[in-house]
């Protein structure tokens, strides 16, 4: 190419440096951030071979410059909605940062159907800049796209190279195409160029172009600007693209621009030669944006920027429905963005909730976990000491106020207590859980589920004793196994058995008759069956009833009771679970009675293990809430404390810490926090939370908090019964520091208790109007003189996350630097030996005493191998002893072992204590007699 005056504006030189910066940011973020990895996606339909050419040139200047290439194949003839689905897949992968779709589409997908597919792209992945999005940003002086389409953003970067001036030259772009004209005329006029653009209709092109201090070509038509067009002096751009015949060529032809470059060159002052100059610039352009896109979405998956819910704060505080109502939920689908779930991983039951799928997990398996703090309590008064209220407002300071990733991680309520004395679990005053309606009540049936499993497992024994009962082996053996379409064939749950039993067969004709007995009679001991119904509501009636009264059960007639379904084993293996195999099975492991032969007999040997999975397999997964300031919630399982293990799922936590994690290369500001709910005091939840929830898990803990009111220390120090629906006693409303004092004692040993697990302890000091100073500042004294390693007072329920700030902070500074947690006993122990002590180091006893009937029963665990579980007592919350009316810090007393059972499937013995009740019972005035709808908008009214 001969040229005259003009400076070649070298596209090919500009777009390696181009690709060099790409490469080089893309390793200075990789040597900070291991994970970070630049992805690519190419969509091509069909396989034409100039699309395959292209293609082929993105995909090598991505492998140069660190990006990974995802080139996605779809048949020709596939129909638009077909490649919208294969588009939307790469929306929602969060692995891939940037998206293309090759066009051509084919012939058969008109310009209708293109632009379809290209607007399928994610705005945030439209690497291309083609999308209305960032074309309509891209044409708003007010307003910046995501990304700028990379031949024309070339064209900029070129001009810009000349060093002239762009402010008030008169630009002249030939072309009005969506791809190259029209974008590079909106980008040149943002730049304060004076634009004119011509096109096929414009008349008298060469005097237009004549005055053009810039001429940026773009029409497709070989050498159509002539030197003699140009202005002296004048920058040419020349972006065409054309093949022209050339015999001395082996193609038989040769690319050659808009442009007449010979000619062009003697007059412009700069030029672009073809190829080698616009051309380079599309694909360096293109991996620019690409990485523009991994860069932010990286730290957007990062930020996980909470937008906090104003809070209308009155100096009156309402009912916590008032509250609750007055406040509007963020759609659940905008909270689970925030919190950097992806779209896939989202079930909506609703606007305001949502279950999350277990494979985010998966996802993030990578991140190291957030910070872990269980929330906890001294031994409560039965109005309860604002605990999960604390929980509620901890998680609205953290991450409302402070902007700290945080999640709360809280049981699902019972109805039993909604619609008894306790009333609901969603928090209270200016912390709650909302909708607390919904929260309250059925949420998305997961009580329902492990109700409905419990029931099949229950009705299932009992049809096999009487099927057992009223046929022959031959009979009942052919029932079991019967020949279909004239063979016979176990299921998958028969040959678990046979193997239990010893038999190496998996032909059903070949058992002996001896196996056939074995194998077909559970035989089960009815004088050992532990499994009862259940029900979700308190129903003291059913504690003990008699069943099979009805003339076609033949007479047999039992003896059994109902729990309330919060205390099923299947509810506590809800709560225990870490995946879904693992809760099949471990609902296959649960032991319902033992067999006339001593051996355990379990759900696996009843064949109802699969059916109990299908009815729980949407209940395993847990469910997305909010605070009142739209802090994110996951309300998972809801095993009583007092009687099960009392704290919320596994998975909940799992998936909270994942969320709130870190990955390589985060500065300590970016680690999020997890609260997590242990039920009722420390002695109870918290307890069962370290040596049965951590074991399980393998998670530990970095802090504990230990919710304090002035009402329960008061009650331990000697104060009057604090009993539901009377009036507070004046102890209780006026300064009492000597009283106040004597109750600290159960402070203390709550914070003595859980140094024991090797965790540092905060205690909240729950603020009621009535309090002193002299009150407050005492707790705080004999907090910290107990070993606590802070003690704040937070006024949540009053003030919002405003009024936990100080606890947050506290939060923050005291659960630096790694866990150091332990369990407080071994594995190995003997039975009797764990529950000594647990009595013994956690509650106080002298000693144990096991009951006849608790002997036997440990002894037959022992025998059938259940030794090496974990212990969860059972007993009564409002003491550190069996017996609920031993307040503070009882001494000298024995602890009497009333039976023990076992809950095979969750992995735990739990001992009875006392006359605890597995179904609580409705007092005189439960609290449904103020629950109604109102008539007018139908929202639910009277829920405390």
């Amino acid at each position: 190419m001969a040229t005259g005056s003009a400076k070649i504006i070298d596209g090919t030189a500009i777009a390696k440096s181009i690709r060099q910066d790409v490469a080089e940011r893309i390793k200075s973020l990789q040597a900070n951030f291991p994970r970070f990895q630049p992805q690519l996606a190419v969509v091509q339909v069909g396989d034409r071979p100039d699309s395959s050419t292209y293609i082929r040139m993105k995909a090598k200047a991505s492998e140069e410059v660190g990006i990974k290439f995802q080139h996605v194949k779809i048949p020709a003839g596939a129909e638009v909605d077909e490649i919208v689905q294969v588009v939307e897949k790469l929306n929602n992968d969060d692995k891939v940062s940037g998206v293309l779709v090759q066009l051509p589409l084919g012939d058969h997908i008109k310009a209708d159907g293109e632009r379809r597919v290209t607007e399928a792209i994610s705005p945030q992945k439209d690497i291309d800049g083609f999308h209305a999005y960032n074309i309509g940003h891209l044409s708003s002086r007010a307003s910046e796209p995501l990304f700028s389409p990379c031949t024309p953003a070339g064209v900029i970067r070129l001009l810009e190279s000349t060093g002239v001036p762009l402010v008030g030259a008169l630009t002249v772009i030939l072309g009005r195409s969506d791809i190259v004209g029209s974008p590079v005329a909106s980008m040149l006029r943002n730049k304060d160029a004076t634009i004119i653009q011509c096109h096929s209709k414009t008349k008298n092109i060469e005097e237009i172009v004549k005055t053009a201090d810039v001429v940026v070509s773009a029409i497709g038509q070989p050498e159509y600007i002539k030197g003699s067009w140009l202005k002296p002096g004048a920058i040419v751009i020349d972006v065409g693209i054309n093949y022209v015949p050339d015999a001395t060529r082996k193609s038989g032809q040769r690319l050659v621009g808009d442009v007449d470059f010979a000619a062009a060159s003697q007059v412009a002052s700069h030029i672009t030669p073809v190829p080698g100059g616009v051309g380079p610039m599309t694909v360096a352009l293109l991996m620019e944006n690409t990485l523009k896109s991994a860069e932010r979405l990286w730290e957007e998956a990062r930020s996980r920027k909470i937008k906090p819910l104003k809070l209308n704060i009155l100096e009156k505080v309402p009912s916590d429905i008032e509250i609750s109502m007055a406040q509007t939920p963020k759609p659940v689908a905008q909270l689970a963005e925030e919190m950097g779930l992806l779209p896939d991983e989202l079930e909506s039951y609703g606007k305001f909730k949502a279950k999350v799928d277990l494979s985010v997990l998966d996802r993030l398996a990578h991140r190291k976990d957030g910070k872990y703090i269980v929330v906890s309590g001294i031994t409560p008064t039965p109005l309860g000491e604002g605990k999960s209220t604390t929980t509620i407002g901890l998680a609205q300071a953290l991450g409302a106020e402070l902007g700290r990733p945080t999640f709360a991680c809280i049981r699902q309520p019972s109805q039993g207590p909604t619609f008894g004395i306790k009333g609901g679990a969603a928090g209270g005053g200016y912390s709650q859980v909302i909708p607390m309606d919904e929260f309250n009540l059925h949420l998305t049936g997961d009580i329902h589920a492990v109700t409905a499993a419990n029931n099949l497992l229950a009705a299932a024994l009992d049809a096999r004793i009487f099927h057992e009962a009223t046929q022959s082996d031959k009979a009942l053996y052919s029932r079991l196994v019967p020949a279909k379409k004239g063979k016979r064939e176990f299921a998958p749950l028969m040959l678990k058995r046979l193997e239990k039993l010893g038999i190496n067969k998996t032909n059903p004709d070949d058992l002996t008759p001896e196996e056939i007995n074995c194998f077909a009679r559970l035989d089960v001991d009815l004088d050992t069956i532990t499994w009862n119904r259940v029900l979700d509501v308190n129903d003291r009636f059913l504690r003990k009833i008699t069943i099979g009264q009805n003339p076609t059960e033949q007479g047999h007639v039992r003896e059994t009771g109902f729990d309330i379904a919060v205390a099923s084993e299947v509810m506590a293996i809800l709560a225990l679970t870490t995946s879904l195999e693992d809760m099949k099975e471990r609902l296959g492991a649960m032991v319902v009675a033992t067999s006339k032969r001593g051996d355990a007999v379990t759900a696996d040997d009843i064949g109802a293990t699969g059916a109990l999975a299908v009815l729980m397999k949407d209940a395993i997964k847990p469910n997305l809430m909010q605070t009142l300031q739209g802090t994110p919630v996951f309300v998972h399982a809801g095993p009583f404390a007092n009687i099960a293990h009392g704290n919320s799922s596994i998975l909940a936590d799992r998936v909270a810490l994942k969320l709130a994690g870190t990955e390589e290369g985060d500065s300590p500001d970016h680690v999020g926090y997890v609260l997590t709910e242990g039920g009722f005091g420390a002695d109870m939840g918290m307890e069962k939370f370290c040596n049965i929830k951590c074991r399980v898990s393998g998670l530990k803990p970095d802090a504990t908090v230990i919710v304090a009111t002035t009402r329960a220390l008061k009650m331990h120090g000697g104060g009057p019964d604090v009993t539901p629906g009377k009036p507070l006693a004046d102890t209780y409303t006026k300064e009492d520091l000597v009283t106040l004092k004597e109750g600290c004692k159960n402070l203390v040993r709550h914070i003595q208790n859980c140094k024991k697990f090797g965790v540092k302890v905060i205690v909240a000091i729950n603020q009621f109007a009535s309090d002193t100073e002299a009150e407050l500042a005492l707790i705080r004294d004999e907090s910290l003189a107990g070993g606590a390693d802070g003690a704040i007072v937070s006024n949540h329920w009053a003030q919002g996350g405003a009024g936990a700030r100080a606890l947050a902070e506290a939060v923050i500074a005291i659960c630096e630097g790694e866990s150091e947690f332990k369990f407080l006993y071994d594995l190995d122990l003997p039975i009797e030996a764990k529950i000594e002590i647990i009595a013994k180091e956690i509650y106080g006893a002298d000693r144990i005493e096991l009951s006849e009937l608790a002997k036997t029963q440990v002894e037959t665990y022992t025998r059938q191998g259940y030794r090496n579980l974990p212990i969860c007592m059972a007993k009564t919350q409002y003491s550190f002893s069996h017996d609920p009316k031993l307040k503070n810090v009882p001494s000298g007393f024995t602890l009497p072992i009333r039976s023990v059972r076992l809950s095979a499937g969750a992995g735990f013995l739990y001992p009875i204590l006392g006359d605890m009740q597995t179904m609580p019972g409705l007092g005189t005035r439960p609290g449904f007699w103020e629950v109604g709808l109102d008539p007018e908008t139908g929202r639910v009214i009277g829920l405390f």
